[in-house]
């Protein structure tokens, strides 16, 4: 096992790690290079000012991620959408985030909502266990912008596959090395979970993570001093759950602007027989039926 100290050394790149912790939004609770080749697989509402139909989405969020690519003119009709998905550019500005509360540890904020008026809603995809062909197919077809969350004890040795979907404009950021419950670690554990993941994924895909998610939204004051000193810049929670049955809201009965969606890279075998690519169809379904448009978090954080 590496030392907590050596990784510590490795991540002198703590951006963001003097800020004060701030919690973001209503949540759960407290707990280049060109396209991939792909293999082909089997409601109206408000749109977001500038939100495109099919056309390339600029990067514009500093983020170093691939400008998204451009949707398939047909691909909604491939993946049983009612019409093309609606996808929002960076904003002109990030939102700023809400100010530390009095006595909260120094370290960066923990987010569960985006604060923006904008009818904008984000989709984050967990852990990593289910490499799905069809899904880089869909992704890449809806022009889909998406986070994912990646643990290395599912995805080592199957990196590849997530830089397909990076080299689509997909960010690929933090989710530690074994998916722990980190507030049951000691700190020093914490930030080998952290750091040791940060480092894998900077060697994979050339840039650094900023964006860490803990494992089931679970921190103590560790984990933001842990996450701070290995260079993260926001913790990631969510307000609404992609599940086999369908989303599950945090608070209330329906998607507001701003809202965090976890989804998980999952097979039939964990989603009662649905797979990777029905559940995503339900939840973009969803979305737009309820008038939203999908942007990226990374253009927002």
């Amino acid at each position: 096992m590496v030392a907590a100290a050596a990784l510590l050394a490795g991540c002198s790149d703590v951006d963001g790690a003097g800020a004060g912790t701030a919690r973001v939004g209503k949540g759960p609770g407290a707990a280049a290079s060109s396209s991939p080749s792909f293999t082909s697989s089997s409601g109206s509402g408000a749109h977001a000012p500038g939100a495109g139909r099919g056309s390339p989405r600029a990067s514009g969020s500093g983020s170093g991620l691939p400008s998204p690519a451009a949707a398939a003119p047909d691909g909604y009709h491939r993946w049983g959408l009612d019409g093309p998905l609606e996808t929002a550019p960076p904003p002109s500005a990030k939102p700023a985030l809400v100010p530390p509360a009095a006595g909260a540890p120094a370290g960066p904020p923990i987010v569960d909502h985006v604060p923006t008026h904008e009818p904008v809603v984000f989709v984050t995809i967990d852990d990593g266990a289910e490499k799905d062909p069809a899904f880089l197919q869909q992704a890449h077809d809806l022009g889909l912008p998406f986070t994912g969350f990646l643990t290395d004890d599912v995805v080592a040795g199957d990196y590849g596959y997530f830089e397909q979907l990076r080299r689509l404009g997909n960010g690929m950021q933090n989710h530690t090395l074994t998916h722990p419950r980190l507030p049951d670690l000691e700190y020093e554990h914490q930030v080998y979970e952290i750091c040791g993941q940060q480092e894998i994924l900077t060697r994979q895909f050339g840039t650094r993570p900023y964006l860490f998610r803990p494992p089931y939204g679970a921190v103590d004051d560790d984990t933001v001093r842990a996450a701070a000193a290995c260079g993260v810049r926001a913790l990631v929670m969510w307000s609404a759950e992609m599940k086999a049955g369908g989303l599950e809201y945090a608070s209330g009965d329906r998607l507001h602007s701003g809202d965090i969606i976890l989804a998980h890279f999952r097979g039939p075998a964990q989603q009662e027989g649905r797979t990777m690519t029905d559940v995503m169809t339900s939840l973009l379904r969803e979305i737009q039926s309820q008038g939203f448009a999908v942007a990226r978090l990374e253009d927002y954080l």
